[in-house]
């Protein structure tokens, strides 16, 4: 798939995306200022339980990050196997990490150390969250949402709708 796209610089964010929130976002539009075709990964794990199906969070995904990509391909796909793995096979030479503190920077940092080890080929490049996104996270979004809250500060139009469908209280 390299040949394919030689010359251009691909990169590829994986994720759960479960739901996409406005730190996804933020770390979609950082990436596609420093890429020229972006691919977002949605890792898929069997034994993993999920609010929305991969189906869904792709649709959230090209509903609320397509235009910000519009200068350049955004391609959403599913993957379950490594991310190097499925970033080599999308022809991908840099590995997107988004870091909203020194707890992802530490983990992330063990990541890209053994990613490195197993596909010396692909570069990891951490994205610092904008301040104003960096508190926040999926699994803190999913349990304020079912429990009635407010996450429309948190979550793009698309996830938003989608978050209050799934929770609509009788």
């Amino acid at each position: 798939m390299t040949s394919a796209h030689s010359g251009r610089r691909t990169a590829f964010y994986p994720g759960s995306f479960d739901p996409l929130t406005n730190g996804h976002v933020d770390v979609i539009r950082n990436a596609a200022a420093i890429a020229d075709r972006l691919v977002v990964g949605i890792g898929i794990h069997p034994g993993k339980t999920t609010l929305f199906t991969a189906d869904e969070r792709a649709e959230m995904i090209r509903e609320d990050c397509g235009a910000l990509a519009s200068s350049l391909p955004l391609e959403v796909v599913m993957f379950d196997d490594l991310a190097v793995d499925a970033a080599r096979r999308h022809g991908a030479s840099l590995l997107i990490r988004g870091l909203r503190d020194g707890t992802d920077l530490d983990y992330e940092m063990q990541m890209a150390g053994m990613n490195s080890a197993i596909a010396p080929d692909i570069q990891t490049v951490f994205l610092p969250s904008s301040p104003i996104v960096r508190p926040i996270a999926a699994t803190l979004v999913r349990q304020i949402a079912a429990m009635g809250g407010d996450v429309s500060g948190f979550v793009p139009p698309g996830a938003l709708r989608r978050l209050n469908t799934r929770f609509t209280r009788p």
